[in-house]
């Protein structure tokens, strides 16, 4: 009899995975415009279009792969990143985050509260410079954004050896010297 009750225990936890695991795999896809935010607002996430709120009934999956879990208010960016959201802090249709207080940010990023008295300017994406307006000052801004590029370009191909086990190797060691090299000349364009 207790081998009957746990078969039939293991049986049904089985027959539930599949479903457990596919609602772990992140949200139905949606189509979203340049005015959606993704707000946690009363204990949940609600989709606000300008003026108008609408609650979500699913998690939501985003064009770029950004997960939002509606009830929880769990953020999962597409690489593998997680954050909670707190009470006026939004997800953008690109998947960026905002903060609505400096407290929320400072819980995103593992600090302890923010004291009363901390104050914070709101963020804004900064634009990328185009070449053809070149003056002296957006010369040097666009070299440091294309060195800054290149950088996040090798810590990717870097994580991608430490991923597979080949901290040491050769390429390894190169990458090391090619970043060592950008932040020398990161710190004298100053």
């Amino acid at each position: 009899m207790k081998h009957f009750i746990l078969a039939a225990g293991v049986a049904t936890a089985l027959a539930g995975a599949p479903r457990l695991a596919a609602a772990q795999q992140g949200g139905y896809p949606v189509a979203t415009t340049a005015q959606t935010q993704f707000v946690y607002q009363n204990g949940a996430v609600v989709r606000r279009e300008g003026p108008a709120t609408t609650p979500l009934t699913q998690n939501v999956r985003l064009a770029n792969g950004t997960k939002i879990n509606y009830k929880s208010g769990i953020v999962e960016f597409p690489g593998g990143k997680l954050t909670t959201l707190k009470e006026g802090d939004f997800v953008r249709p690109d998947g960026g985050l905002v903060f609505a207080t400096p407290g929320s940010a400072a819980a995103a990023r593992g600090n302890g509260p923010a004291p009363a008295s901390t104050t914070f300017s709101t963020y804004t994406l900064p634009t990328r410079v185009v070449p053809g307006n070149a003056t002296a000052e957006t010369g040097a801004l666009q070299l440091r954004v294309q060195l800054l590029e290149r950088k996040v370009e090798l810590l990717n191909r870097k994580v991608a050896l430490l991923a597979q086990g080949q901290a040491a190797s050769p390429d390894a060691r190169q990458i090391d010297l090619d970043l060592t090299a950008l932040d020398a000349q990161l710190q004298g364009g100053k």
